[in-house]
């Protein structure tokens, strides 16, 4: 999952910045809102995590702009303003979810699960694929009853798989799920997650569709 930050404060920002990329996501961070609207007119991403208070304006007024140009990239806001209006406010403009500063950063982590579950069409995080069980929101997976071990990126190109079941994902959306705007991407880096993840849950459970991508082999 690809995934904008918009938060002015470098330590916090840094700190979820990490979190994230822990959690196999790739992350673009932003300062301003300015340079948040370039960004989503320029990519694709799957989710916004916005501060509302942002050195050249608020981030309710952005969000509600958003929402009425038709961008329905879910947004999670993170702010400092707990005031219960202050949320009602933040919801109203289109936000699919609310966090107050200070959290935990694990919290964040099942929050932009769960938004993204929603989003994906399964709000349901456990998963079946023949002998394979997956958690999505324990990020656990099991093959014949035994627990599997994935790296980060190898979780978050399975994950992307299994959100969007019976679809064929192209290797250019899954490197948008794991780098960001300055990595720099090598040209078999997908195939050889791939191939890993083939080694360790079964050939059958990933398909490749020549030319298209990859998908699910037992939705």
């Amino acid at each position: 999952m690809r995934v904008l930050l918009v938060e002015d404060d470098h330590v916090l920002g840094s700190a979820i910045a990490d979190q994230v990329v822990a959690d196999g996501h790739s992350v673009d961070r932003v300062t301003r809102l300015d340079e948040a609207g370039a960004a989503l007119k320029a990519f694709p991403f799957d989710l916004v995590l916005l501060d509302l208070m942002l050195p050249d304006g608020r981030g309710v007024p952005f969000l509600r702009e958003m929402r009425a140009n038709g961008d329905v990239t879910p947004v999670i806001i993170i702010t400092a303003l707990d005031q219960v209006s202050d949320r009602i406010a933040g919801l109203k403009a289109g936000a699919d979810d609310y966090l107050v500063k200070p959290f935990d950063l694990e919290e964040l982590s099942a929050r932009i699960g769960s938004v993204s579950r929603r989003y994906s069409g399964n709000p349901n995080p456990l998963v079946t694929l023949g002998t394979v069980d997956i958690d999505l929101a324990g990020r656990t997976v099991h093959r014949d009853g035994r627990a599997v071990t994935l790296t980060a990126r190898e979780w978050a190109i399975f994950a992307a798989l299994v959100q969007r079941p019976g679809q064929v994902v192209s290797k250019l959306q899954l490197e948008e799920t794991l780098y960001n705007f300055d990595d720099v991407v090598g040209s078999n880096t997908i195939e050889v997650h791939v191939s890993h993840l083939r080694k360790k849950l079964g050939r059958e459970v990933i398909l490749t569709e020549r030319g298209m991508g990859y998908r699910l082999g037992r939705p």
